[in-house]
């Protein structure tokens, strides 16, 4: 299934809102309680309060950059039934006949273990504007990969495949 914009969308702003709440009203009650309890040099609790305190904050940071990042991609100009942002695309490794499927995602969200990769990628550039049936070639530290394009899920719901 392709990438659901809205849905994401959706889910990055309910994680802000739940670690705003978290920064805004759990954290200063953890720091004060543990202020309390008298010398902040050696108090383990105060110490992992304001860790998480700032580990909050980056996050926070983080997700509101992503969604901004997706809140700029305009749907209406990527191309149907081609490899873009959003996709599924399932190849065929024409050198030893494996298939391995790819989500092309944004930058921040390349996760090679789960086969997320963005179009900045080697195989996401091979891939970027190509459909059902291409054959590309990639040059990867291993050496040159070979695929072919099996099926293709776009961000517009368009399933093709051979």
């Amino acid at each position: 299934m392709a990438v659901n914009i809205a849905d994401k969308k959706k889910q990055m702003k309910e994680e802000i809102e739940k670690l705003q709440h978290e920064l805004k009203i759990e954290l200063p009650k953890r720091i004060a309680e543990a202020r309390s309890k008298g010398d902040l040099k050696e108090n383990a609790e105060y110490h992992a309060a304001r860790e998480r305190q700032s580990f909050v904050q980056a996050q926070i940071s983080y997700l509101s950059k992503q969604l901004s990042l997706i809140d700029s991609i305009d749907i209406s100009t990527i191309e149907q039934g081609k490899v873009d942002f959003g996709s599924v695309v399932t190849v065929r490794n024409l050198d030893n006949d494996e298939v391995a499927r790819f989500t092309i995602v944004t930058p921040d969200e390349v996760d090679a273990s789960e086969g997320k990769i963005s179009l900045s990628s080697p195989i996401g550039r091979a891939l970027h504007k190509k459909t059902v049936g291409d054959e590309v070639s990639v040059i990867i530290p291993a050496g040159t990969k070979r695929f072919r394009i099996e099926k293709l899920v776009t961000i517009h719901g368009e399933e093709l495949s051979l």
